[in-house]
C-alpha cells in the first residue's frame, strides 16, 4: 500500500499549470498566428488544447484564431464547391479568400506581439 506521503512525491495529485508571464503569452498567440499560415488550423487547435488555461490572455488568441481556422476551412471548401459548379470562375474567390486570410493572420500575429486583442473578420465564434 501507498502512504499519502509517496503518492505525492510520485506527483500522483495534479497540480495545476502555473501562468505563463505576459511575455510568454504574447511569444505563444504570435507563434500560434502565425502557424496557421504554414500549418492551418493544427497550431491553433494544439495552443487551444495546451495553453488556454495559461492565461486570459493566451486563451483569447487562441480561441480567435481557432474560430478563424475553423471558418477558413469552410469557406474554403466550400468556394472549393463553387469552383466545380462555375467551371473554374470561382478560382478568383478561392485565392481572394486566401491572400485576405494571410493578411488577416500577419495582423493578428502583428497585434498579439504588440499585446493587444484582435478579433478576425468574417469569423464564426463555435468556440467561446
Amino acid at each position: 500500500m501507498s502512504t499519502p506521503e509517496a503518492s505525492e512525491s510520485a506527483g500522483l495529485p495534479y497540480e495545476p499549470q502555473s501562468l505563463l508571464t505576459p511575455q510568454d503569452q504574447r511569444l505563444w498567440a504570435t507563434l500560434i498566428h502565425l502557424g496557421g499560415i504554414f500549418f492551418g488550423f493544427i497550431p491553433a487547435l494544439v495552443g487551444f488544447l495546451v495553453l488556454k488555461d495559461r492565461g486570459a490572455f493566451i486563451r483569447q488568441h487562441t480561441t480567435t484564431a481557432l474560430n478563424f481556422q475553423i471558418s477558413l476551412v469552410i469557406y474554403l471548401l466550400g468556394t472549393t464547391i463553387l469552383i466545380f459548379v462555375t467551371f473554374g470562375i470561382a478560382y478568383i474567390l478561392f485565392f481572394g479568400i486566401y491572400i485576405a486570410a494571410l493578411v488577416f493572420m500577419i495582423i493578428a500575429a502583428v497585434k498579439a506581439n504588440n499585446g493587444e486583442n484582435y478579433y478576425y473578420p468574417l469569423t464564426i465564434k463555435f468556440i467561446k
